[in-house]
């Protein structure tokens, strides 16, 4: 006798597998447990104890016929999603929003070629994320109710994902976007908050921010960075964000463009080269109070970059100013996302700091090197022996013109590292000389932001921070 398969369904009084089959919306809905053929005793652990739900065999080959036009319906939607070259994607924000997690997907699904609108769910477009940073949106989450959209991903954060899961507008907008067969996904602490108190977790295998997994009511969770199960995509924390953004670039564009972004961003990749951080003339960077640093940004600069770094410092306590070279608060970063400085640089300019920091991209590299105040500050940092550093195309752009790396070994993007003095340390992923810190680009931001934490608290608070955010610290320090 064929050995029988169960399937669990809100209704109690027959299932008709031909019904289902015919309707593949209803198929990837999930309320029909996201196609899931699990045993009766493991579907039955991943429902609420409603009482609604009712177990009973369903022959073996059904099973099979169920998950092979699954089957051909999933590919169906791959193959459909990756012909079109422009792809609408919306990612929601909230008070409180993880604004690693955000500015991540943002950048690298701008960089794939996506059409991202960002939209706040407060009734203000500018919002104050979880460690600080402002960012303003592109609309309200009213004026995408009626959009279609080929990706909805929330970050996560807190309590940014709970005033998500409290957009009613929003909770709409994802359950279409899960009923009608299109992608979502939801990263950090948005899967156990957002998702599941919306019913979007049935019968799917999970992954969210090793904090947050008990709220999670579906017993089908995985530890792995990124977890995709069919139509949903999730990730654990800022620490797979990059990954989790790659993830949605491969399945919207193909696995080329995914391989083409991770390059361009230099990802560190297991064993190679650039997972190094090395350090020359070592020295402590010890302070009597609250280290205090600078990151001055203008128009064009990297937004992961900025928002990396400032967000990692600030886990840390560290006292961060994020102040404008430009006429005005707000700046338009390299992919379009917009956020606002806590000072302009004039009056930032008034104070000494223990480290300044700046960001690449470009035209803001450019626009750095040539802001006079910044300049001043710079020069009178390295002549006063205190920490100064750059990542991306600032040590080129901005640190060399100046004599700021002489007899420095630095390292920066491969794009912009030709011209720098010392070039026997241009692939590692972490340059430290004294007091001088570079970086090569957005895919060794957090490499480069833990090592700041590392250099001002030691290995521990370092480990601390990055566990908090899921990053791997152990890989990060393997040739320290």
């Amino acid at each position: 006798m064929a050995e029988n398969a169960f399937l669990s369904v809100l209704s109690p009084n027959y299932f008709n597998i031909n019904s289902m089959i015919a309707t593949p919306n209803l198929v990837q809905s999930s309320h029909f447990c996201q196609f899931s053929l699990r045993s009766a005793n493991t579907c039955k652990r991943s429902f609420r104890s409603d009482g609604n739900s009712t177990f009973f065999p369903v022959r073996t080959n059904a099973g099979a016929q169920l998950r092979k036009r699954i089957s051909a319906l999933t590919a169906s939607s791959a193959a459909s999603t990756i012909a079109t070259d422009q792809k609408k994607v919306l990612v929601p924000t909230g008070f409180g929003t993880e604004e690693m997690d955000a500015v991540i997907i943002i950048d690298i699904l701008r960089r794939a070629g996506a059409d991202v609108t960002v939209a706040s769910v407060e009734p203000n477009l500018q919002i104050q994320c979880s460690s600080g940073t402002k960012l303003i949106a592109d609309t309200l989450i009213s004026t995408c109710a009626e959009e279609i959209f080929d990706l909805v991903v929330l970050p996560g954060g807190m309590p940014g994902s709970a005033r998500l899961r409290d957009s009613e507008i929003l909770r709409t907008i994802t359950r279409k976007q899960a009923e009608g067969g299109r992608l979502y996904g939801a990263i950090s602490e948005a899967p156990a908050i957002a998702l599941d108190a919306w019913d979007l977790l049935s019968c799917v295998e999970v992954t969210c921010h090793p904090q947050f997994t008990y709220r999670i009511s579906c017993l089908w969770i995985v530890t792995s960075n990124v977890h995709k199960d069919r139509l949903l995509t999730t990730s654990r924390g800022p620490g797979t964000a990059m990954e989790f953004a790659l993830s949605f670039v491969e399945q919207l564009y193909g696995k080329e463009k995914s391989e083409e972004i991770e390059k361009a961003l230099v990802m560190p990749t297991k064993g190679g080269s650039e997972l190094g951080r090395q350090e020359y003339n070592a020295v402590d960077w010890t302070f009597t109070n609250r280290p205090s640093v600078l990151v001055p940004i203008a128009n064009g600069s990297e937004e992961m970059e900025t928002v990396i770094i400032v967000d990692i410092l600030r886990r840390a306590s560290v006292n961060v100013v994020v102040a404008s070279i430009e006429e005005e608060l707000e700046i338009l970063g390299s992919r379009k996302v917009k956020l606002v400085a806590d000072k302009l640089i004039e009056d930032a300019a008034k104070s000494t700091y223990d480290l300044i920091i700046l960001p690449g991209g470009m035209p803001g590299a450019e626009r750095l090197g040539l802001c006079e105040p910044l300049r001043k500050l710079l020069r009178e940092q390295a002549l006063s022996n205190r920490v100064y550093g750059a990542i991306c195309a600032s040590p080129e752009i901005v640190l060399e013109p100046q004599g700021l790396l002489k007899d420095k070994k630095a390292t920066a993007h491969p794009s912009f590292s030709s011209k720098l003095g010392d070039q026997s340390d241009v692939y590692a992923g972490v340059v430290i000389d004294g007091k001088v810190i570079t970086s090569k680009g957005p895919g060794t931001a957090m490499e480069f932001s833990i090592a700041l934490i590392d250099k001002l608290y030691g290995h521990d608070r370092a480990r601390g921070i990055a566990q908090g955010m899921v990053y791997n610290y152990t890989e990060v320090l393997s040739d320290y």
